[in-house]
Formats: C-alpha cells, sequence, structure tokens
C-alpha cells in the first residue's frame, strides 16, 4: 500500500514538473510564428530589401530568428501578395515588441532603370522597433504579416543618394479584414486613405488603378479617393464596411 502511495506521489510530481511555469503561475511554452512581408505601392521600378534577422520579445523571453530569405524585391508584393520570410517557436505570451535588422549592404532602389544603394542611418544600425500588444498562445500556430510602406520608407539626400528609413507596420493576419478596389483612369494616380475615427491608413494605387489594404480592424470605415493629377476630383465613400477574415471590395471608381 505504502509502495503504491510513493508511486502515485512520483507519477503527480512529473507532470507538475511537465508544466513549466513562471514564478507568477503563467505556462510557459512555444508559438510556431511564420513571418510574411507585403508592400504597399509606391512609384518606384524596384526596391529590394536584405533582412538579417527579426527578433521577437515576448514577456517569456526573446527569440532571434535569422531571415534566410536571400535579397528581394519588395515592390513583387503589392495588392494582397506577400512573402513568407521566415518560420519559427518563438516563446509564448504577450507580445512586447519585434525588431528587424537589415544588412548593411544589398539593400537597393531602381528609379527609371538606375539602380542606386539604399542606406540606412547609422541611428537604426539596431533595427527597425515595431511596437505591438498581441497573445502568442502556446502550440497555436499565429501569422504575422508586415506591411512596409514603401513611399514613406525612401528618402532621397540633398546629394542625390537614397535613404530607406522603413516604415512597417505589423499586422496579426488571422484578425483583421482587408480592403480593395480600383480607380479610373490610372493615370490619376490618386492617394487612397481609409479612415476610421482618428485611426487612418495610407495606400498608393499601381499601375492598373488596383489599391489595397491589408489588415483592417473590423469596423465602419470612410475612403478617400485623392488624384495627384489636378485634372481629377477627389471622391470619397463613406460607410464601408470591414469584418475579419473578409475583404471588402468596393469596386471600381471612376474619377470625374
Amino acid at each position: 500500500m505504502e509502495r503504491n502511495l510513493q508511486i502515485g506521489i512520483l507519477a503527480v510530481a512529473l507532470t507538475l514538473a511537465s508544466c513549466s511555469t513562471k514564478d507568477n503561475g503563467t505556462p510557459q511554452g512555444t508559438t510556431p510564428v511564420t513571418l510574411k512581408m507585403t508592400d504597399a505601392p509606391a512609384y518606384y521600378d524596384a526596391i529590394v530589401l536584405n533582412i538579417d534577422e527579426i527578433e521577437i520579445l515576448t514577456t517569456n523571453g526573446r527569440e532571434t530568428i535569422d531571415v534566410d530569405e536571400h535579397p528581394f524585391d519588395i515592390l513583387a508584393y503589392r495588392n494582397g501578395r506577400d512573402t513568407v520570410i521566415a518560420e519559427h517557436d518563438v516563446p509564448s505570451g504577450m507580445i512586447q515588441e519585434i525588431r528587424l535588422k537589415l544588412h548593411d549592404q544589398g539593400n537597393t532602389i531602381t528609379i527609371d532603370g538606375v539602380t542606386s544603394p539604399l542606406t540606412t542611418p547609422s541611428g537604426q544600425s539596431s533595427g527597425v522597433k515595431l511596437k505591438m500588444q498581441d497573445e502568442l498562445i502556446p502550440d497555436i500556430g499565429y501569422t504575422l504579416l508586415l506591411d512596409f510602406d514603401a513611399s514613406k520608407s525612401i528618402h532621397q539626400t540633398g546629394n542625390g543618394k537614397y535613404m530607406l528609413k522603413p516604415v512597417i507596420r505589423a499586422i496579426p493576419v488571422e484578425v483583421t479584414g482587408a480592403i480593395k478596389g480600383m480607380v479610373g483612369p490610372a493615370e490619376a494616380l490618386p492617394h487612397i486613405y481609409a479612415i476610421n475615427g482618428t485611426d487612418t491608413l495610407g495606400t498608393l494605387t499601381d499601375e492598373t488603378g488596383a489599391f489595397y489594404f491589408p489588415g483592417v480592424l473590423q469596423g465602419e470605415y470612410k475612403v478617400i479617393i485623392e488624384p495627384t493629377s489636378l485634372d481629377f476630383q477627389t471622391e470619397t465613400l463613406y460607410d464601408v464596411n470591414v469584418s475579419n477574415e473578409v475583404v471588402s471590395d468596393i469596386g471600381t471608381i471612376v474619377l470625374k
């Protein structure tokens, strides 16, 4: 009887030991994370990024993920297209910070057929910091979309060189929707804004007049189409409804 009791106590002890927890009682574990990248359109021929690594900090630890993807043209992944840049297990818990680091060499921009190097400010050698609050649950797959805003990330210096100051939005794919549409004529080259209260998203149309907003929170939006050409008038659409995991297609808008 005493031997059976000892075996029972040992079994319970082993079971508890297998459920690792922090001192505050929070379960520890890892979450399989997939990192994807997409781009908001910009009027360049190509923007090649050479990503070194991505670091994710959660309440239970820090993980540095080497990016195996070779330098790639981010402008090839627009209007709903994306590319997987890394997959790795990350300590579960609340995400505190995401840091994306670029190689010093291999980042370029092509304009009118001419390719130039993209330099990054020395102050950003530690990486681009992305703040967000989202929970990674143990053993539950999580996909994070990094939305690179090309039009806001490139700056030309006074001596004609190009500097890269990445503007990136981190989007948890599973809990958002999207807005897409077409604007004609394409030569209007409009800026598109999706507005919900004090939150404003911005993008450009591509060469065909198409636009796409990924990672849009559920809600009701006002969409403003603001042409850069003075030959066309601004158009505003109201009551554009966005639901999670749904792409809201507003169709084709022909500017006057």
